[in-house]
């Protein structure tokens, strides 16, 4: 299936590109979430015409990526969590855990923005994790899991 991108789309194209795509991959992702419309002659012709409204919200978005990137950057945020004796956690921290903590140090994250690639944390220590703000904007943070005092169960 042929598609038009309304927006940067990672490995596959950027704003305006016509690109191949399996018809299930088109009809239940990049559609629904408006990342891109058939390529017919109809949307063609639509899309030309909102093309400058579209670029102009493409660079609004980068830029605010680019300013919220620059408030997280050299953040660190420590959770508190449960562990036993060899520094294992009792459970996990992921990514609504870490979203909640950069929240309440400031700055407004949402659950879809971080990455975990080798799942939950559970591990006590200091970890690097990505925050994926925009295709163009990456930026890591530190995350600091701490044993949780037995006094505060």
């Amino acid at each position: 299936m042929e598609v038009i991108l309304i927006e940067r789309v990672h490995r596959l194209g950027d704003l305006g590109d016509r690109v191949k795509v399996k018809p299930g991959y088109a009809r239940n992702y990049l559609i629904p979430s408006r990342k891109a419309i058939p390529a017919t002659a109809a949307s063609l012709a639509k899309f030309e015409a909102a093309r400058g409204e579209l670029i102009k919200s493409q660079e609004l978005a980068l830029a605010e990526a680019r300013s919220l990137a620059k408030a997280v950057e050299n953040l660190s945020v420590t959770i508190r969590a449960r562990a036993g004796s060899e520094g294992k956690l009792f459970g996990s921290v992921g990514t609504l855990d870490i979203a909640t903590a950069v929240t309440e140090a400031g700055v407004a994250l949402e659950k879809k923005h971080i990455r975990l690639p080798q799942g939950p944390l559970r591990d006590i220590g200091t970890h690097e994790v990505r925050v994926h703000l925009h295709p163009d904007v990456d930026v890591a943070i530190k995350v600091v899991i701490a044993a949780e005092d037995e006094g505060t169960s």
